[in-house]
C-alpha cells in the first residue's frame, strides 16, 4: 500500500496526466518529453501506441524517478500486467474492470478506472480503484463532480477529456484531485510543434496552482 500512496500523491501533487498517443515508439517518447519538459511529470502512455510497453521502460531509463509513467487505455489484467512488468507505476482504463483492479491490488500498483455513473463509481470503488477516471469529461463538463460529490465526499476523481486550459481551474475547484489532458495538450507535438506543448504544458500547470491557491 505504501507504493500506491506515494504514486498516487505524486500524481495529485503535479494535478495533471499527460495522456500521450503517437504512431510508433520514437513519436510517443517525443512527444511524452515536450510534456515532461514542460513541468508535467506524470505521464500516461496509451495502449493504442504500438508496442506502448515499450515507451514505458524508454522513458523510466531516460528520466529514472524524476516522473510517474502510467499505461492508459489498458482493457484488460493482462496488458496490465505486461504494462507493469515493463514499470508501469499506475494503470488507467477507460471503463472498470474488476480483475484489473485485482491484479494492480496485487501488485500494489494504483488503478484509475473509467466510470460515467454513481453506479459505476461505487463499484469501482468496493474493488479497491484508487482514483476514478470520470470518462469522457466532455460528456459532462466541470459541474458535475459537485454533484458526484455530494454523495461521495470520499472519491478521487480525475476527469479525461474535455480538459482545456479555458475550464481547468472549475475541473480543480470543483474537487478534482487531478485531471488527465490529451489533445488540447499534445496535438500540437504530434504536428512536429514539440516547444508548443511545452509551453502548453507549463501553462496547465501554472493554472492547476492558482486553482489551487499556490
Amino acid at each position: 500500500m505504501l507504493n500506491k500512496m506515494r504514486i498516487v500523491n505524486e500524481v495529485m501533487e503535479t494535478g495533471v496526466v499527460a495522456v500521450i498517443r503517437g504512431k510508433n515508439i520514437e513519436e510517443a517518447i517525443n512527444v511524452a518529453s515536450s510534456c515532461i519538459k514542460g513541468g508535467i511529470n506524470a505521464i500516461e502512455v496509451t495502449f493504442t501506441v504500438p508496442k506502448a510497453h515499450k515507451v514505458i521502460d524508454k522513458l523510466k531509463e531516460m528520466y529514472g524517478d524524476s516522473i510517474v509513467v502510467g499505461a492508459g487505455t489498458v482493457l484488460d489484467s493482462e496488458t496490465a500486467r505486461i504494462a507493469i512488468l515493463e514499470g508501469a507505476e499506475f494503470i488507467v482504463s477507460p471503463s472498470f474492470d474488476l480483475e484489473t483492479s485485482k491484479l494492480c491490488n496485487r501488485y500494489d500498483i494504483p488503478y484509475m478506472a473509467g466510470c460515467m455513473t454513481i453506479q459505476e463509481i461505487i463499484k469501482a470503488m468496493e474493488a479497491g480503484t484508487d482514483v476514478v477516471k470520470l470518462f469522457p469529461g466532455s460528456a459532462f463538463g466541470p459541474g458535475i463532480v459537485k454533484d458526484i460529490k455530494a454523495p461521495l465526499p470520499q472519491v478521487s476523481i480525475m476527469p479525461t477529456g474535455g480538459v482545456s486550459l479555458d475550464n481547468i481551474d472549475t475541473w480543480i475547484k470543483n474537487g478534482c484531485v487531478a485531471v488527465g489532458i490529451g489533445g488540447s495538450l499534445t496535438a500540437p507535438a504530434l504536428k512536429g510543434d514539440f516547444e508548443k506543448t511545452t509551453e502548453l504544458s507549463r501553462q496547465f500547470i501554472e493554472k492547476v496552482k492558482l486553482a489551487r491557491g499556490k
